[in-house]
């Protein structure tokens, strides 16, 4: 049993806290480690518009954690009041409590507590216009919430997380995707899953290789569904994901740089794979 069933008392409870002592602020605090975020099956979000983005999403929050100076601010407290409608526990913390929950010397006036959320790899049903993204071990959590990010940028479904990965719902990958975690949903596999998976997948299927042939901005991804495979950072896409793509792909380079950053790569397929879905409209114009 943890903390949160242990000391949150009745649900929707608020609790002023300022002790770094205190049950619930220990358990928050080890959040930064996966192994408790993967016993508790949840994870940390920082500042006010995440929490109420992710609300909006119908993401299930359990704990909101709000400075002392918060209080009196209408859209914080419109925030506690929707966390404890949730059954959510809502605690008013001292900036002592705070930088130690975050880490940070000067963190956000909210943090949220949510559940963790994947999505079933079978229950994905790609259809016509669908760009989907499988990541083989990537590594770092920077790469993946920017990729997290760049997905909900294009307007692409979700990201598919291939063997061994960093987590997602770690602190430095929620930062990365800047919101965009609450937004795209991740499906994680095992090698074999994802290609018994692929194997009925009804649209192209492209990946990045060094041993690529074709130039990425040749190819006619408007018909049907797109799975975009990318490789890990230090080794690539191995030869069995690779041998399961119809096209491999290569970006081209001029400079002396013999290859991209992950998200980098990422990023550059994915606006050329969306180009004919993506148009400035008024609000682009103006920024």
């Amino acid at each position: 049993m943890s903390a949160y069933e242990r000391h949150a008392g009745a649900p929707g409870q608020v609790k002023e806290v300022t002790s770094l002592a205190n049950p619930l602020v220990k358990d928050i605090k080890a959040l930064a480690l996966k192994k408790f975020r993967d016993q508790q099956n949840a994870f940390m979000a920082e500042g006010l518009k995440l929490v109420i983005d992710a609300l909006d999403l119908g993401w299930s929050i359990r704990t909101l954690v709000f400075a002392k100076a918060g209080r009196g601010n209408t859209a914080v407290e419109k925030i506690a009041a929707r966390t404890v409608a949730a059954g959510g526990t809502v605690l008013e913390v001292s900036e002592k409590v705070l930088v130690a929950i975050t880490r940070r010397d000067n963190p956000q006036m909210v943090v949220g507590v949510f559940s963790q959320k994947f999505l079933p790899l079978k229950d994905i049903r790609a259809r016509d216009g669908d760009v989907w993204v499988a990541l083989d071990r990537v590594r770092d959590p920077g790469n993946l919430g920017t990729v997290i990010r760049t997905v909900d940028a294009v307007g692409a479904r979700g990201v598919i997380l291939v063997g061994e990965t960093t987590d997602p719902f770690s602190v430095e990958t929620v930062r990365a995707t800047m919101g965009s975690i609450f937004a795209v949903p991740v499906a994680k596999a095992s090698p074999e899953a994802f290609l018994a998976w692929r194997a009925s997948f009804p649209g192209l299927v492209a990946g990045t290789h060094l041993k690529g042939a074709v130039d990425y901005r040749s190819v006619d991804f408007s018909k049907g569904p797109v799975l975009l495979m990318m490789g890990n950072e230090q080794q690539g896409l191995p030869d069995e994901l690779a041998a399961s793509c119809d096209k491999l792909l290569r970006i081209p380079q001029a400079g002396r740089a013999d290859s991209l950053n992950l998200a980098v790569a990422t990023g550059v397929m994915l606006f050329e794979i969306r180009r004919g879905a993506l148009k400035l409209g008024p609000e682009d114009a103006r920024s």
